[in-house]
């Protein structure tokens, strides 16, 4: 969305699919999971506007396949093969999620995109990115924001916000502090998966991350 309003910022979408080719050509297996909040915010429109929440949660599935296919093409425009795999069947447009599938795309070297959640109401994108890492058997979950990594308050609105290198995911989820949503910290937390909270905004710093430099907050082991 960049700063607009509303939608896609064309621009946004250059820079972060050049950022995604440069870890690409690392050799990474690369699979994304994308939001669709710019274009419709499931939770928020089923509160404002008494739409079923699961009927909401499906519209704000689609609004990722709209985001996916974006960045797909931007992607294949840098001469980075990808993939649009979704968990809600529309053929004409993109693979069905299968696991299989997933995994061989990624050996074949292909730029893999989890579009639509999980495929169910009541499941936040944060959950679909914790699950299909869990299926594809990634190493980390890099959680692009627009912060540096996880503070003790809103780094935007208090001057004071203490910033955290390193948390517990019990920490996290104590501290009810804004990483991801509890039923995806505790996915990860079950199967140790670690997670990297860096700034999307900033050049580079996919790469970084990706290169375990030390950026963000990393969330990972126990108390």
């Amino acid at each position: 969305m960049g700063k607009q309003g509303y939608g896609i910022d064309g621009k946004v979408l250059q820079e972060l699919a050049g950022e995604i080719r440069e870890v690409a050509s690392l050799g990474v297996q690369v699979a994304l999971v994308v939001g669709g909040g710019n274009i419709f915010r499931g939770i928020g429109t089923s509160k404002d506007y008494g739409i079923d929440r699961a009927s909401a949660d499906y519209m704000g599935m689609l609004a990722t396949v709209i985001n996916s296919l974006a960045l797909q093409d931007m992607l294949e425009r840098e001469g980075v093969m990808t993939r649009v795999l979704s968990a809600i069947e529309m053929r004409a447009i993109a693979e069905p999620y299968i696991r299989r599938r997933a995994l061989r795309h990624l050996e074949k070297g292909r730029v893999v995109i989890f579009a639509a959640g999980t495929g169910n109401p009541y499941f936040t994108t944060d959950t679909a990115a914790a699950l299909r890492a869990m299926e594809i058997n990634a190493d980390a979950i890099l959680k692009a924001t627009k912060v540096d990594g996880v503070y003790d308050m809103d780094p935007l609105v208090h001057k004071k916000a203490k910033k955290f290198s390193e948390l517990s995911y019990i920490e996290v989820l104590q501290r009810n502090l804004k990483v991801m949503d509890a039923t995806a910290i505790s996915l990860c937390m079950d199967n140790r998966l670690p997670i990297v909270v860096f700034n999307l905004t900033k050049r580079g710093n996919v790469v970084r991350a990706v290169r375990g430099e030390k950026i963000g907050t990393v969330v990972r082991g126990g108390p």
